[in-house]
């Protein structure tokens, strides 16, 4: 775990910030094609998806791949509406409003058939090295799948 003293002392360098916020772009754009390779490849190869008030996490790539195919298996028109960005030498960190059909079931709560509608928060750490993310944290509010442990 990288210490958070380190994080505060890397300075913004405007390269480095155009090529987070193009990797967000990719990303984004990526996953709202529905192209997970395109998405997976913005990813470093041991990137961990988390849940934080669930406690649910995927590692790897394989495990990312397993995340976006049971959301959007779950509800197959998920929207985000981005609602707030902010980028730096540490990442990406983003406010979205989320809406979908929860049409199958997720993380074992089975589908409701309702139309829903949460906020998020999604961190995306940067890695410096590698120059890709380190996956995503996610929280979220207002998600009315109360059944999630």
């Amino acid at each position: 775990m990288t210490d958070v003293r380190e994080l505060i002392r890397r300075e913004p360098a405007p390269a480095e910030h155009a090529a987070i916020r193009e990797l967000w772009k990719q990303h984004s754009i990526a996953e709202d094609a529905r192209d997970l390779p395109g998405l997976i490849a913005t990813l470093t190869e041991d990137c961990v998806y988390e849940l934080v008030q669930t406690g649910h996490r995927w590692e790897g790539h394989h495990g990312a791949a397993r995340f976006y195919m049971e959301l959007l298996g779950a509800f197959p028109d998920i929207h985000f509406e981005l609602t707030d960005i902010v980028i730096g030498p540490q990442g990406v960190c983003e406010e979205a409003d989320v809406s979908g059909t929860h049409a199958a079931e997720w993380l074992g709560v089975p589908p409701s058939g309702e139309r829903l509608s949460w906020k998020v928060v999604i961190f995306f750490p940067w890695d410096a090295h590698r120059r890709l993310f380190r996956g995503e944290r996610v929280y979220t509010a207002g998600l009315p799948l109360t059944e999630l442990r």
